[in-house]
């Protein structure tokens, strides 16, 4: 880990990894592969759309560790190749996640920035969010680690 650095509706945390860019946005990429790796430890998902362009939808349900499901659905904002994506997440709680790659020295910087559209739903989903984040950032570490 990094770190972290939060504001009152906002989440960000950074991480280096010993890989290109590009590598690491392919992860995102591929649906198959992200969904192997999203989410926090011990989550599963199942992917019903994933409409990888500006503009497309991504809906997919979230399976905990104890059997609840989370229904989720998110549209592509912005993907620049190995250096942004922005995608937001329509259904509750609402935010815009931000993830920027910047690749120096055979390494990339990832900043993961979670900006909520209410500062109480950020608040009260910091306790759950944080960790979950932290989590799921290891979790895309271990597959590129795999990968590579």
């Amino acid at each position: 880990m990094d770190g972290s650095t939060t504001n009152d509706a906002v989440l960000q945390t950074t991480r280096t990894y010993p890989w290109p860019a590009d590598t690491i946005y392919q992860a995102f990429a591929d649906p198959e592969r992200l969904a192997k790796w999203w989410g926090p430890n011990g989550f599963s998902n199942t992917f019903e759309t994933f409409g990888f362009a500006e503009g497309g939808e991504w809906r997919y349900t979230m399976h905990s560790p104890d059997g609840q499901d989370f229904k989720n659905v998110c549209v592509f904002v912005e993907l620049i190749p190995a250096e942004k994506l922005v995608i937001k997440h329509d259904s509750a709680p609402r935010f815009t996640l931000t993830i920027t790659l910047e690749e120096s020295n055979n390494q990339t910087l990832l900043t993961w920035t979670q900006k909520f559209e209410d500062p109480q739903v950020a608040s009260a989903v910091r306790h759950l969010a944080e960790p979950g984040n932290e989590q799921n950032l290891d979790r895309l570490g271990e597959n590129l680690n795999r990968s590579a």
